[in-house]
């Protein structure tokens, strides 16, 4: 079953924001809510990065039903893993078990803040994997002691674990990450519609739910939406081996000066035209992935005069979702 889920870009919104837009995403009928575990935004204009945890805390007392999910927490420079752990297991005893835990290598952006330097791609992966296997086994109540190349554990425990151990997902932008999900995760991570690291991630043992991001720019023009989206969103375009270099959002300015909005537009979904959406969202579903998280990127969320709050599946074009069924009744909130 195709479940959608609401991202919670932190980059892009304040705390009481977020918490507001996660009650509406809940109200309008999105499974679950996946919130960017950021220090800093990506670019000034974005301009917003809070605390993902504390406003996740928030969300979990304002919510009944909406899923909870970090997408995704680094483990591995500004976070130990045992405080990740921790943090992960309060938030699924205070959501009632409505919490997964995704996380990846991160970006220098976010993690060099600490001082510690930034290493290379193999050693990030090498850190993930450690730390994949403490906050598992801290979750697992099954270890206490660890002793790797990069992290220890002396004693740990967690005390207030929920009766359910959160699910732990694995970003990857390529295959050797993938792997790695399928191996030591519980669920896998995208955010391009690529069946390879579907396959990947199945045949290194992965069994669980496939998540990808989707941006979308919705707005009433579609030249307002090409706008929007190229002035808060054109960083994305300089693909992950060049994002997770980047050390500020002076960087982040420099290498997406010369994209045009026309650029972006090629990339990600603009314009009122639900169809030209649903086709964009489609790629991901014909590559495998059956947890979307829809990115509406801006920090103005449209209105109920500017685009239906509800839409039934039965309404929506079957060749465009042919490959299973839609859980949801809702694309955009109010």
């Amino acid at each position: 079953m195709l479940k959608v889920g609401y991202k919670l870009m932190s980059e892009e919104h304040g705390a009481t924001d977020l918490v507001r837009n996660a009650k509406q995403a809940e109200q309008v009928g999105f499974e679950f809510a996946a919130i960017s575990d950021h220090f800093s935004p990506w670019l000034d204009e974005q301009g917003h990065a809070p605390f993902a945890w504390s406003v996740l805390g928030a969300v979990a007392n304002a919510t009944q039903r909406l899923g909870l999910m970090t997408a995704v927490t680094c483990p591995i420079m500004r976070y130990h893993p045992a405080i990740v752990a921790q943090g992960a297991a309060t938030l699924g005893a205070l959501s009632d078990n409505r919490f997964t835990l995704g996380l990846g290598t991160g970006e220098r952006l976010n993690e060099h803040i600490v001082g510690a330097g930034w290493p290379g791609r193999t050693e990030r992966r090498e850190r993930l994997s450690e730390a994949i296997d403490i906050v598992q086994g801290l979750l697992a109540g099954s270890l206490t002691n660890y002793r790797g190349r990069y992290f220890q554990l002396d004693h740990a425990r967690l005390f207030d674990r929920p009766s359910r151990k959160p699910p732990v997902a694995v970003a990857a932008g390529g295959i050797e990450a993938a792997r790695l999900a399928g191996r030591k995760g519980d669920a896998l991570i995208a955010t391009e519609p690529r069946a390879d690291l579907v396959e990947a991630f199945t045949s290194s043992g992965g069994s669980g739910p496939r998540y990808a991001e989707v941006g979308l720019c919705y707005a009433k023009r579609e030249e307002d939406a090409r706008n929007t989206a190229h002035h808060f969103f054109r960083w994305s375009l300089a693909g992950w081996p060049v994002m997770s270099e980047l050390p500020d959002t002076d960087g982040f300015a420099a290498a997406s000066r010369y994209v045009s909005s026309e650029t972006v537009a090629r990339h990600i979904s603009c314009g009122p035209s639900l169809e030209h959406h649903l086709k964009a969202i489609n790629r991901y579903v014909q590559a495998g992935y059956d947890h979307l998280i829809l990115v509406q990127i801006g920090p103005v969320l449209p209105s109920n005069a500017s685009w239906p709050a509800r839409l039934i599946g039965r309404t929506w074009p079957s060749e465009l979702l042919d490959s299973g069924d839609w859980e949801f009744d809702a694309l955009m909130i109010s």
